[in-house]
């Protein structure tokens, strides 16, 4: 199996190499820079500048873009069109690193974790662009997407397990009723759906167990 993952220089985006490596598998990071990650096979371009012959044979291609500054948030849109649009009609899956913020916390689906009245002022603008781009990747209809969130609390720097629930559309709890996940387990989750997964066109979540 031919994984590439872009933005693989990031926290969560090395995490997902390095898991899908030790699995050996197939793995090329596609990189703005210099590779940080444990990747071989790299494609040095930016997102942007990324084309369909690029990811031509790839049979998943991971987005773990990130954006965090105010102005650069509008890239989480942007960039998961392009992506989309080089993958088009092609037979590669496309599962994309999400965000939290645009889970349900009601059974109607009224209400998204963003919307809730403890959630952090700081991270409304991040959920908000997230959240959009994801109502954007449901009209397309000509991609193999699959759009992967995080539970509430995702921890950078917490340890692997390598356990996890997989969850739907609404926020997903563990057994001790705490949405947390950390970095590590999620780039398990996110493998394990690369290599098995079948949740075409769905919104799945990941929670520690």
């Amino acid at each position: 199996m031919k994984i590439a993952v872009v933005s693989a220089n990031g926290k969560e985006g090395k995490l997902i190499v390095r898991e899908a490596m030790e699995r050996g598998l197939d793995v090329t990071a596609v990189v703005r820079g210099e590779n940080r990650s444990d990747a071989t096979q790299v494609i040095k371009k930016d997102l942007f500048d990324l084309t369909a012959s690029d990811l031509k044979g790839f049979d998943v291609v991971i987005d773990a873009f990130g954006a965090w500054s105010p102005e650069t948030l509008p890239l989480h849109g942007t960039s998961l069109k392009h992506l989309c649009d080089i993958v088009s009609g092609q037979d590669a899956r496309l599962l994309i690193v999400g965000g939290a913020g645009s889970l349900y916390v009601n059974p109607e689906h009224t209400l998204q974790l963003m919307d809730a009245p403890d959630f952090p002022d700081m991270f409304k603008p991040l959920a908000s662009a997230m959240g959009k781009a994801l109502e954007e990747l449901r009209t397309r209809d000509d991609v193999k997407w699959t759009y992967i969130s995080p539970a509430a609390d995702f921890r950078a720097d917490g340890a692997r397990t390598g356990k996890y629930i997989l969850g739907g559309e609404e926020l997903p709890l563990s057994s001790k009723g705490e949405s947390t996940i950390s970095y590590a387990d999620y780039a398990v989750a996110m493998v394990d759906e690369a290599v098995n997964g079948d949740h075409v066109r769905q919104r799945i979540s990941v929670v520690a167990e």
